[in-house]
């Protein structure tokens, strides 16, 4: 009797404790399936306001919006939107953390001409160009595509070149804690070239750096590597 009681006993634990891992796998693939419903809910309330925002333009504009060559218009802004600003839904530091490993080397790691193409917050006007970046590692190092997908996530969002200069240097640097990081950014505005002075061939460059590029020969170095002088 003593033996089947704790027979009992053990099987009693085991449904328990099965129930349990269960009742918890469950609860989680419900999590997740409302996590993406809610995103997917999110995303069809965002296009639907872009929708509605580029009708009331063309409206303003004097244009009807039910002629055919403007019937879809709305529509593929907001597609086109969604995709332009598809960084915000990205986290730069994990694409990092994703792909890094452990290296004994010390010297300047450079990826340079990283084409880019970002929207200007001001106007909603394209600006692009080409983003240089150099770390020096500490003990480990990323992807070097990771780099570029960082430089694709900042700018795929509303900015400014200033802002997405140093969020791609603070990224970097707050992940991989390198000895120092360099960032550099040319770009061309259509802010600048479409309309206000107009001025087409002017060229932004902004530049932001810590750790061993405070050293002026070390920046001097990048630059000299990335300009091929």
């Amino acid at each position: 009797m003593a033996k089947v009681n704790s027979l009992l006993c053990l099987l009693s634990l085991f449904i328990r404790s099965l129930t349990a891992i269960l009742t918890n796998m469950i609860d989680k693939v419900f999590v997740n399936l409302i996590k993406f419903l809610l995103i997917v809910e999110a995303r069809i309330i965002k296009a639907l306001a872009y929708k509605a925002v580029d009708e009331d333009i063309l409206q303003l504009l004097g244009e009807d919006t039910e002629r055919e060559g403007l019937q879809k218009t709305p529509v593929r802004v907001a597609k086109a939107m969604q995709v332009l600003t598809r960084g915000y839904s990205m986290d730069a530091h994990k694409v990092l953390t994703d792909a890094l490993f452990k290296e004994d080397y010390s010297q300047m790691v450079i990826v340079k001409d990283i084409d880019f193409f970002s929207l200007c917050e001001h106007h909603m006007l394209p600006f692009y160009g080409k983003v240089h970046v150099a770390y020096i590692p500490n003990g480990c190092i990323t992807g070097l595509s990771k780099i570029a997908r960082v430089v694709d996530i900042y700018s795929h969002r509303l900015q400014v070149q200033e802002r997405m200069t140093l969020q791609i240097k603070e990224c970097i640097e707050q992940t991989l804690k390198p000895l120092g990081v360099m960032v550099v950014v040319e770009a061309r505005h259509m802010c600048m070239q479409m309309r206000g002075v107009e001025k087409q061939n002017s060229i932004t460059t902004t530049s932001e750096f810590c750790g061993a590029f405070n050293q002026a020969k070390t920046r001097e170095e990048f630059m000299n590597l990335i300009h091929h002088q």
